[in-house]
């Protein structure tokens, strides 16, 4: 094949593909910088837990046990957490098995039921009682609004949503299966929520309700994007000559490029960001995991059981054990919500400080999940169920932590264990919410685990092997240029992305316009003055 018949393709190839996706790139482009300093709406954990009610197990009556059989839970198939809080001044537990809630009333075992529209409006009410006279009931969602996509809240399905009437047109929705109030929105931060990762994701809800036509789209949609700067880059760098030797018409001198006006901004612009337009679509295809190459950061079950003791075990709860440990937590902080923990065999509960308002601007937990997080910045208490001196801990022996979790990988040799009290590359946070320290431990079996262990939780909060490091270079350092010396060093990271993405905004820009171009020529060669016959009647 000869060198004009192989740039003939590659030019063809950039162009069409360039045709049908410079405008989505260009969006990408442009939302990619709102994301540096807006995400999506979320209701942080700080401020759900501060607004929520004091916990009062006074008139707890059923135990853990009973009423998750009340529930629907078999034997072999129980709850992996337990949460109690208040309904209505009522203690109510609310118990998940993967992302699925069910929530029973503490006094009498019955369970929550349906929550009614009107039910909703008095628990938003006491939420936020500064609005009190203008919270009204929105809509009933039988199916997620723009706001409530993730997995994690759909699993709270269905939801009342309920405006405050305030001047910042604040949204709240209630699920309706287990009374929890999962998620807040505002007029600003939907704005910037559109803006941002609703056009960056593609995540409009029609499509986003069919996961896999919309993880396909982005899959597929973002090959024929690497495809697309691969052709382009190619071509570019061909018909780039390290010496002028282009001669084009009404030009003084000679030139490196063989185009002239607006094209050979495209050609030069390509060849100066065309690297980094490919790296950014192949990562952003990575994000979706796509064909499950990589296992994910979660840890397994049966890992989190060998620190945990076995799963969760609520037959040896008595009532009286719970009163006494809420008693306990109480003598610290008026506790608004209290976790079950099982660690190495024995029961735990435990529970966060309240929040003040006046911290606000502290609150750092902005994953949309939040409300559910098992991990925080704020100050936490724990206390052994049955223990008759009713201690207070606020983290477990980290002798324990590090025996337990050497014996989380069967047949593996653990090759480091180390404590750490700052981040590493793989367990971090950019505001600093995940606690520290935390213990790595490096085993050496087949695909190269990690495992990380929270000693303030007793669990393992992340688990890395070769493929899901591989990952998180492939993916968050190319994608957020999340790299050493430059992803915590602001404002140099912010200025470098702005600048690399105005670069890709400038590529896309020029190709539609360019695209407009040819599209108009192409529009009149087709028409009468090309010699198409027009039927007149």
């Amino acid at each position: 094949m000869s060198r004009a018949t192989v740039t003939r393709w590659l030019i063809y190839t950039h162009r069409w593909l360039g045709l049908a996706f410079c405008g989505l790139f260009l969006v990408w482009f442009a939302s990619g910088i709102v994301m540096m300093y807006a995400r999506m709406p979320r209701l942080t954990a700080e401020e759900r837990l501060m607004r929520l009610p004091p916990l009062d197990l006074t008139t707890v009556a059923v135990t853990p046990a009973d009423a998750a059989r009340g529930a629907g839970y078999a034997l072999d198939t129980g709850p992996d957490r337990l949460r109690i809080g208040m309904w209505q001044g009522r203690p109510v537990y609310r118990f998940a098995r993967g992302s699925q809630w069910r929530a029973v009333y503490a006094d009498t075992g019955a369970p929550l039921g349906e929550v009614a529209a009107l039910e909703a409006v008095a628990a938003v009410r006491a939420f936020v009682p500064e609005h009190a006279d203008t919270v009204h009931h929105d809509v009933r969602l039988e199916d997620s609004d723009q706001w409530t996509l993730s997995s994690v809240i759909r699993a709270q399905m269905p939801l009342h949503r309920l405006a405050l009437g305030d001047a910042a047109g604040t949204h709240l929705y209630l699920s309706a299966r287990t009374g929890d109030i999962v998620m807040k929105t505002d007029a600003r931060g939907r704005f910037w929520g559109y803006a941002g990762a609703v056009l960056h994701w593609v995540y409009f809800t029609p499509l986003r309700r069919h996961a896999g036509l919309w993880d396909a789209l982005i899959v597929y949609g973002s090959l024929f994007g690497c495809v697309m700067a691969l052709s382009g880059l190619a071509a570019g760098l061909w018909r780039w000559s390290r010496q002028p030797r282009y001669r084009l018409r009404g030009a003084s001198a000679p030139s490196r490029s063989p185009y002239a006006g607006l094209m050979k901004w495209h050609h030069y612009g390509g060849l100066i960001f065309g690297v980094i337009t490919f790296t950014w679509i192949l990562s952003g295809m990575l994000s979706m995991n796509p064909w499950d190459w990589s296992p994910g950061s979660s840890p397994s079950r049966e890992q989190r059981d060998v620190l945990a003791g076995g799963p969760l075990d609520l037959d040896r709860l008595d009532v009286a054990a719970i009163r006494d440990a809420a008693g306990a937590l109480a003598d610290t902080f008026p506790a608004r919500e209290a976790d079950l923990l099982q660690f190495d065999g024995a029961a735990y509960l435990s529970a966060y400080r309240p929040p003040r308002a006046a911290d606000a601007g502290q609150w750092t937990n902005t994953d949309l999940a939040a409300f559910l997080s098992p991990q925080t910045a704020l100050e936490r208490r724990l206390t052994r169920l049955g223990d008759p001196g009713r201690s207070l801990i606020d983290r477990f022996d980290r002798a324990s932590v590090e025996r337990l979790t050497h014996r989380a990988v069967p047949n593996a040799a653990v090759v480091e264990s180390t404590w750490l009290d700052q981040y590493d590359a793989y367990y971090y946070d950019r505001d600093g919410g995940r606690p520290l320290p935390v213990l790595r431990v490096k085993f050496d079996d087949a695909v190269g685990t990690w495992l990380y262990a929270d000693p303030q939780s007793g669990q393992l909060v992340r688990k890395e092997e070769r493929l899901s490091r591989l990952n998180r270079w492939l993916y968050q350092g190319l994608h957020s240029l999340d790299l050493p010396g430059l992803y915590f060093a602001r404002p140099a990271w912010d200025l470098v992305v702005i600048a690399l993405s105005l670069g890709g905004i400038a590529v896309s820009g020029t190709a539609i316009v360019l695209g407009w171009r040819r599209g108009r020529r192409w529009v009149g060669r087709s028409g009468p003055a090309a010699g198409v016959p027009v039927r007149t009647q």
